[in-house]
């Protein structure tokens, strides 16, 4: 089981320079092998939208549905604030790795704030 993080989304649906990296992730995508936290959805939708249109975020909003979605519960967010606080993550980060915990998942991502953490894949930005 996977969780690609927003950072992996944004960088696939934005054709960013690590796009590639994130594509067999991505497109790979099912509710058996890839879970993702509500949270994720707002991030991508948002960010996708704002940069690239309606149209383009549309289409990422349906590829993440491709995904298992875990909806934000008041235990998620007790074991997210935990995580915060252990860690010094922000609220979004803290919902994902949570998410990533609960699930058993791999963390897939390339964001900073995870690199060296515990069952991480850590996706290196190109220089």
């Amino acid at each position: 089981m996977i969780l690609v993080d927003s950072y992996g989304w944004i960088e696939y649906f934005g054709d960013g320079p690590l796009a590639g990296k994130y594509a067999s992730y991505i497109e790979e995508v099912r509710e058996e092998n890839t879970v993702i936290p509500a949270i994720v959805v707002y991030e991508v939708y948002k960010k996708i939208r704002r940069d690239r249109g309606e149209e383009k975020a549309l289409e990422a909003y349906a590829q993440l549905l491709r995904a298992k979605v875990i909806p934000v519960d008041a235990s998620l967010a007790l074991e997210a604030a935990d995580l915060s606080l252990k860690l010094g993550l922000g609220m979004a980060d803290a919902l994902v790795y949570a998410t990533a915990k609960r699930e058993g998942a791999k963390l897939v991502t390339s964001d900073e704030h995870f690199k060296g953490f515990e069952n991480v894949e850590f996706i290196e930005k190109e220089e």
